[in-house]
């Protein structure tokens, strides 16, 4: 009798995350690696950060309630972590390299597709590379490769040509289906969005990136300040606290 053959272990499966979720999560991430400073983070760090209206698709509007349900949704799929201390402020940290077995540049790679969904490899590799150094287009299609055949990343067009698009691996099997429909007509020849002032001209492979590195520096700095923000509300949020144990 023939020995059956040894069957070929299937990816894995990851859960559902929804929007809250996925950029809750995002931002933990980003703003551990941007602004390790201000992490762990609080709750209104976290509003601050899911609202942002630089390196965000789509824009939110989250409410600290919304941000509170959503890390204790992510806490119950092993993804976020409460933090208790000293001070009073609850604060929370992400615990995505554990559950997701990633270094740290994949888990910069995920970062920007929780933070802005579907996109090119070209825009990915600009952005993630605000976090961690990606060399080129080909660094990044290796680092995919893996990434891919877990799970962790979806292909929405054809792999090894201009303008391949893909997204993170969370989505629900009939958004997923929905996001393929949408980019099943796109030009695999179309590349990353251009300036427009570069748009009319032809194109200028040794600027490109020199225009992405400085949007990423502005979208940095931008970020810092907005992390700032929010935790001079924290400490504010700490002062109020002090005085009213005091009963000042």
């Amino acid at each position: 009798m023939s020995p059956t053959p040894a069957e070929t272990p299937a990816a894995p499966s990851w859960p559902v995350l929804d929007m809250s979720e996925r950029r809750v999560l995002g931002v933990l991430v980003e703003k551990s690696k941007t602004t390790p400073d201000t992490y762990p983070m609080s709750i209104n760090a976290l509003v601050t950060g899911c609202n942002q209206k630089t390196n965000r698709d789509p824009i939110l509007d989250l409410s600290d309630v919304d941000v509170q349900h959503a890390l204790v949704s992510a806490q119950k799929k092993g993804l976020t972590i409460r933090v208790t201390g000293s001070g009073r402020v609850e604060r929370w940290k992400h615990a995505t390299y554990d559950a997701w077995k990633v270094s740290k540049v994949e888990a910069a790679i995920l970062t920007e597709l929780l933070l802005r969904g579907p996109q090119t490899e070209g825009e990915l590799r600009g952005r993630a590379s605000r976090m961690e150094p990606i060399e080129d287009l080909d660094a990044l299609r290796a680092l995919l490769k893996p990434l891919a055949e877990r799970r962790l990343v979806v292909y929405l067009t054809p792999q090894g040509r201009r303008g391949t698009v893909l997204t993170h691996g969370f989505h629900a099997p009939d958004e997923l289906e929905r996001l393929r429909a949408r980019y099943a007509g796109q030009s695999l020849d179309d590349d990353e969005p251009r300036p427009a002032a570069l748009s009319r001209e032809a194109p200028r492979p040794d600027l490109e990136p020199r225009l992405l590195a400085a949007q990423a520096e502005i979208d940095a700095l931008k970020q810092t300040v907005a992390a700032l923000h929010a935790d001079l509300g924290a400490v504010k949020e700490d002062l109020r606290t002090l005085k009213a144990a005091l009963g000042m």
